[in-house]
C-alpha cells in the first residue's frame, strides 16, 4: 500500500507546477535521463514502481491543459531551455504525466480509451460485467465483444510505429481474438450447464477468465506477427543495433502473454469466489442489484494491482543469450562485439 501512494504522487506533484510559489527548496543537481523510467528496471521493485506510475488511473483526470503543459516541460528540458526553479520531483511528474497520455514513438496524444492510465477503470467495467452477465447468451457475446473492443483500440493506440502494424493486421487479431473469447466462453457454458455439479459450483463464474485467456493467446501473437516473421530489434547494453532476431520475438511472446493472462487473472478469479459468499448474506439476498456494482469495485481493487505488478513480471529490456539467437545473426555479432555473451531487445507490453 505504501508502494501504491507514493507512486501515486505524479499526479498531485505536477498540480502544483500550475499553482503560483514562490518557494523551491529543491533544486535539480545534475541532468535527467528523461529517456530512461527513473526506477532501477533490474529489480522487481523498480519495475513496479514504474508501472505503478504508468498505470496510475488518476493521470485520465489530467486536463488537456495539464498534459500540454507536461510536454512542454519535457520538450523544454530536452532541448536544454527548462525553468530552473524547476525541481527533480517536478521534472519527474511532468514526464510521468507526459508518459501516460502520448505516444513514445510518435509524440501524439494518445485517444483517451487507449491510455495505459485508463487500463484500470476501463477493464474493472467491462471484466465485472463479463462475470456478473455470465450465464445468458447474448450477455455472454455482447461482454466479450466489448473486452475485445477495449483490447483494440488499447493495442493500436499503443502500437509500435517502427514495425509497422496495418489496419489489416489489427482487424485480423480483433475478429479472430473476439471469435475465440465468444467461442471459449460459449463452449465452456454449454459443458458446465450440462453437468448440475459444475453448474452450481465457482467453476461457471472462472469462464470468462478462461475466455480471456484464449483471447490473449490469439491475439498477441496475430498482432506481432511481423515481429515473428522479420524479428526485433536486438542491440547490445549500451544500445548499438547489431540486427533482428525472430528467436527474441518468440521470447518476448513467450513472456507477454503469460504476463496479460496474469493481469486479468487475479481479478476474474478472486471476486467471483468473494461474491459466491456475499450472494448468500441477507445484504445482497434483498437487494440483488448490488451484486454488479459489488462485482466492479472488487474487479477494480484487483486490477489496481495486478496490472502494474504482471507488467513487472519481467524486464522490459530483456536478455537473450548470443547461442540462442539465429547462426548466421551469432556470426555477426560474434565477429564484431568477440567476447559478448548477452544482448538484449525490447520485449513489449
Amino acid at each position: 500500500l505504501k508502494l501504491l501512494l507514493k507512486t501515486w504522487q505524479p499526479i498531485y506533484l505536477f498540480t502544483h507546477l500550475l499553482l503560483p510559489s514562490n518557494v523551491n527548496n529543491f533544486k535539480m543537481p545534475e541532468r535527467i535521463n528523461l529517456d530512461s523510467p527513473r526506477y532501477d528496471q533490474s529489480t522487481f521493485e523498480g519495475r513496479a514502481k514504474h508501472f505503478f506510475i504508468t498505470t496510475n488511473p488518476l493521470n485520465v483526470l489530467a486536463s488537456d491543459a495539464q498534459l500540454e503543459q507536461a510536454k512542454k516541460i519535457v520538450d523544454d528540458y530536452r532541448n536544454g531551455r527548462e525553468d530552473k526553479s524547476l525541481t527533480a520531483d517536478e521534472i519527474w511528474a511532468a514526464k510521468q504525466l507526459y508518459d501516460s497520455a502520448f505516444h513514445p514513438q510518435t509524440g501524439e496524444k494518445v485517444f483517451l480509451l487507449g491510455r495505459m492510465s485508463f487500463q484500470v477503470p476501463g477493464n474493472m467495467l467491462i471484466t465485472g460485467c463479463m462475470m456478473t452477465f455470465y450465464k445468458s447468451t447474448p450477455a455472454v457475446i455482447f461482454w466479450q465483444v466489448a473486452n475485445q473492443s477495449f483490447n483494440a483500440i488499447v493495442n493500436y493506440s499503443n502500437r509500435n510505429a517502427s514495425v509497422g502494424v496495418s489496419n489489416e493486421q489489427l482487424g485480423t487479431a480483433y475478429v479472430a481474438a473476439t471469435s475465440a473469447s465468444v467461442a471459449t466462453a460459449l463452449g465452456c457454458n454449454r459443458i458446465i450447464s450440462s453437468s448440475p455439479t459444475l453448474s452450481g459450483g465457482i467453476i461457471g463464474r472462472l469462464v470468462p477468465l478462461f475466455a480471456v485467456a484464449a483471447a490473449n493467446c490469439v491475439n498477441i501473437p496475430l498482432m506481432r506477427q511481423q515481429e515473428l516473421k522479420n524479428g526485433i530489434a536486438v542491440e547490445t547494453n549500451d544500445g548499438v543495433q547489431v540486427g533482428y532476431s525472430s528467436n527474441a520475438a518468440v521470447s518476448a511472446l513467450m513472456q507477454v502473454v503469460p504476463s496479460r493472462v496474469g493481469m486479468a487473472a487475479p481479478a476474474m478469479f478472486i471476486p467471483p469466489v468473494v461474491m459466491s459468499i456475499l450472494e448468500k448474506t441477507a445484504t445482497f439476498v434483498k437487494r440483488p442489484w448490488l451484486k454488479a456494482p459489488a462485482t466492479v469495485l472488487l474487479t477494480g481493487v484487483c486490477l489496481t494491482f495486478s496490472t502494474p505488478l504482471c507488467c513487472a513480471l519481467f524486464p522490459q529490456k530483456a536478455a537473450i543469450k548470443v547461442d540462442e539467437l539465429e547462426p548466421n545473426l551469432q556470426e555477426i555479432v560474434k565477429a564484431k562485439f568477440p567476447g559478448q555473451k548477452t544482448f538484449y531487445y525490447n520485449k513489449g507490453l
